[in-house]
């Protein structure tokens, strides 16, 4: 019989044996013999306590409890797979093998709330391989390969960085190998997928292959397979009229030498032409001809360029160009294709300007073709005597006509200042002028005769642009035989003179700007106006009243006449009579007219 069965059948029986106190002895108080391990607890069928070891610990609860192994049946069944079991005094825990993680996240764990370890997904660790290296997960672990474009180095494939000191290195395919009559022209790197880039040497060209070369996983260039053939241009092409100086080469670089032949020589643009890479030959356009001596003369012209095959004309100063080709060309022939250009004299657009009959102007177009021209005309005046006035007009006119007269109504006793633009010419003449004093306007009157010596008389006028320096002046004129009046004679009477002239004289004077539309005068008044005395008309005499109005600006004097009225004698015996006898008969019929009211009066009563 071996010691665990021993051990079991010994703590049996005392088992037994203590549960029953025996005749004669006291109740044991159970719980107070309990190990330290153990716990006192009541007994299923109710008849006291029984000490039980807890858990993890295994006894008969009173004398011992020793700690349970829980690992000893194989962690793999207390802890699950890819555990490893770890027992503690009355207790254990399991943690996850390396390459394994516990499914509650945490570092230890007791598998009865479900927890269980997990694979590790390594390949979830940026750079868990190292550069140009691609990760493989497996089951507890993982493994690494180099990509494309790197290599193992120190080790084999695959590995694992964590055990293994081998890592990828980048494919590096050296410089790139040059190839027959070609130039490398570019090359993006040495490493994995690099490409260079070839050329043809000077002096050959590229007829056919791929000009390219790429470094390869293995470490190698691919080799392309242009073919480079050296330059020929051939023969060079041949010009009229010249020849070539030469080697005979055709290979690129090559120069050919025109020279023209005798009596002929080049008007393009150099005489070399060269063997280019192309494999053609390139070079100035050779032209020869023949030459045609001197430059054409043309009337009124010079010549500004002459290369001896072309010549250009330009007219001289004082001329202009009018239709017709500017250029003289030496043709095939030897002989000068001559310009067509006419140079004819300058002359400006708006010629011999005048002014007639004081608001007209006159002028001449000078035009080289027969468009229509039109004219702007502008026109302003000013005067000394009224500094506010101020006339600016503008007229336009448009016409084909070589000879052109436009008249302006130009305002009297002004000074005007005129331009004429020719619009398409852009030609600008201007002209000033001063308009006359003209014969003022009278006022409207009309003719009466008056038989008193206090004739009252009347006017009506319009403002007209002289009233500034315009005068009405009344003329009294005693009518004696033969009669004759000068409308333009001075005043014979000085103004503030009370004395009376045997002829005629001036009664009254008047500012125009100062008269108003209508006037009423009595001639003989006894007042003064503007200066002069109005003095009363004698009795017995007839008389004319003449009104003149008078414009004069510094030397200059206009003036017209109107026949105002006449006035006649009539003797003061006779118009006392005449009233007597007016005076008598109004009497009398006041007379008749209070009797015969008095008598209808008495008659009704």
């Amino acid at each position: 019989m071996d010691e665990g069965t021993k051990s079991v059948i010994v703590f049996f029986l005392l088992f037994v044996f203590s549960g029953k106190p025996a005749e004669g002895q006291s109740l044991l108080d159970v719980c107070s013999t309990c190990h330290a391990n153990a716990t006192c607890d009541d007994k299923s069928d109710g008849s006291g306590k029984v000490c039980n070891c807890k858990y993890g610990f295994v006894g008969n609860g009173r004398t011992f409890c020793q700690d349970k192994d829980e690992c000893q049946i194989g962690s793999s069944k207390i802890c699950g797979q890819h555990t490893t079991c770890h027992n503690t005094f009355g207790s254990y825990y399991c943690t996850c093998l390396a390459g394994y993680s516990p499914s509650n996240n945490m570092a230890v764990f007791i598998p009865n709330d479900g927890t269980h370890c997990q694979d590790i997904d390594e390949c979830g660790i940026t750079g868990q391989c190292g550069e140009g290296a691609q990760c493989r997960n497996l089951e507890g672990s993982f493994d690494c390969s180099c990509q494309v474009g790197y290599k193992i180095h120190n080790g084999v494939e695959p590995f694992n960085p964590l055990r293994d000191k081998a890592s990828c290195k980048v494919v590096n395919c050296g410089p790139p190998a040059l190839l027959e009559d070609t130039v490398l022209v570019s090359v993006t790197g040495t490493t994995y997928s690099s490409v260079a880039t070839f050329i043809c040497d000077e002096g050959f060209v590229w007829r056919r292959g791929d000009n390219s070369s790429v470094c390869g996983a293995e470490g190698l260039w691919s080799k392309p397979d242009m073919v480079c053939e050296e330059v020929d241009c051939g023969s060079p092409p041949a010009v009229p009229h010249s020849r070539l100086l030469w080697n005979k080469s055709t290979r690129m670089g090559t120069e050919v030498v025109y020279q023209c032949n005798s009596g002929y020589h080049n008007v393009g643009k150099g005489n070399v032409s060269i063997c280019t890479a192309a494999g053609q030959w390139a070079g100035p356009s050779v032209l020869c001809r023949a030459k045609c001596g001197p430059a054409p003369f043309l009337a009124n012209s010079e010549v500004v360029w002459h290369n001896r095959s072309v010549v250009i004309h330009r007219c001289v100063a004082g001329y202009h160009s009018w239709r017709g080709s500017n250029v003289s060309v030496c043709g095939s022939s030897g002989e000068w294709q001559k310009a067509t250009l006419r140079c004819i004299e300058i002359k400006p657009p708006i010629n011999h300007l005048l002014i007639f009959n004081e608001s007209c102007l006159q002028w001449k177009a000078e035009k080289y073709e027969e468009d229509t021209e039109v004219y702007k005309v502008t026109y302003t005046g000013s005067r000394d005597y009224q500094r506010s006035f101020y006339d600016k007009r503008k007229r336009f006119l448009s016409s084909k006509a070589d000879q052109l007269k436009l008249c302006l109504g130009l305002l009297p006793v002004t000074n005007y200042s005129i331009t004429i633009t020719a619009t398409s010419a852009k030609f600008t003449a201007s002209v000033t002028t001063n308009t006359s004093l003209p014969v003022p306007p009278g006022p409207v009157v009309y003719y009466r005769e008056f038989d008193t010596p206090l004739p009252t008389l009347s006017l009506r006028r319009s403002p007209n642009t002289l009233d500034l320096i315009s005068l009405y002046q009344v003329f009294v004129l005693p009518v004696e035989g033969f009669m004759m009046f000068n409308c333009s004679s001075p005043a014979i009477a000085p103004p503030l003179s009370t004395l009376k002239s045997p002829a005629e004289y001036i009664t009254a004077q008047f500012e125009v700007h100062r008269v108003g539309t209508e006037m009423n005068l009595t001639i003989g008044d006894g007042l003064l106006y503007g200066g002069f005395y109005n003095a009363p008309l004698e009795s017995g005499k007839n008389y004319y009243i003449i009104l003149r109005a008078v414009s004069q600006w510094k030397s200059a004097l206009k003036s017209s006449c109107v026949l105002w009225a006449k006035v006649t004698a009539t003797s003061y015996a006779l118009r006392v009579s005449s009233l007597s006898a007016v005076a008598t008969i109004g009497l009398v019929a006041v007379v008749i007219w209070g009797g015969y009211s008095i008598h209808w009066c008495f008659k009704k009563t």
